[in-house]
């Protein structure tokens, strides 16, 4: 098992460099959330249903043909369900 291990000189200038910069975007990522959490509560407050909104960002984010599959794929549910409308 030994024999496995990858010999990789030791540099802890280098190996300090790779943490301090992992937790700089980890402190970062956690303030954007923080943003992000306030925008939904600005929208909340202005009577959006914010559910919903996190439901149009992630169909954003599809293709258009990923989209068309999962509405497609939603509705022969809701039939197969007996909630069609």
């Amino acid at each position: 098992m030994v024999d496995e291990i990858k010999s990789v000189p030791p540099d802890a200038g280098k190996l300090a460099s790779y943490v301090e910069r992992i937790e700089r975007l980890e402190e970062e990522r956690k303030e954007l959330g923080a943003d992000i959490r306030e925008i939904f509560a600005e929208a909340k407050g202005d009577g959006y249903d914010v559910k919903v909104m996190r439901q149009i960002l992630r169909l954003r984010k599809m293709t258009p043909a990923d989209r068309a599959e999962a509405e497609y794929l939603r509705d022969e549910y809701k039939k197969l369900l007996g909630i069609a409308e």
